[in-house]
């Protein structure tokens, strides 16, 4: 299965949970939510996964973590705030840069419109 057909299971996915939970809850409840929807879809999911940050070629066992891993090809990004920021889509690039993922999804479920508020970043870092 390659990235895209991953990233419509995921988005089915976003929607499913939104459809049901709706706006305004804890990013942590999104998580729990959208990883057992994921695996109810047969996809292979890891949350809470590290993700090591090298500088020149040292670690320097910092604690950054991806929300959700799918099938080792797609970082998911959850978010429940106001607004996303800059920053949080700076994020989830690095995150692609660091684990040289191609794909991750940013997603914000305190929204009343949750299809404008899914976003597919693509990473340009790959060597």
């Amino acid at each position: 299965m390659n990235e895209n057909d991953i990233s419509y299971l995921i988005r089915k996915s976003i929607f499913t949970v939104y459809n049901e939970l709706g706006p305004g809850l804890l990013e942590k409840i999104y998580e729990k939510a959208l990883a057992y929807e994921l695996i109810l879809n047969e996809l292979q999911v890891k949350t809470q996964v590290p993700i090591p940050v090298m500088y020149k070629k040292v670690d320097m066992e910092v604690g950054l973590v991806a929300d959700i891993v799918v099938e080792n090809k797609v970082i998911i990004e959850i978010k429940s705030v106001e607004e996303l920021s800059k920053v949080h889509h700076k994020q989830i690039l690095t995150y692609l840069k660091l684990t040289k993922m191609k794909l991750g999804i940013l997603v914000n479920f305190n929204t009343d419109q949750i299809d404008k508020d899914i976003y597919r970043k693509i990473n340009g870092y790959i060597e």
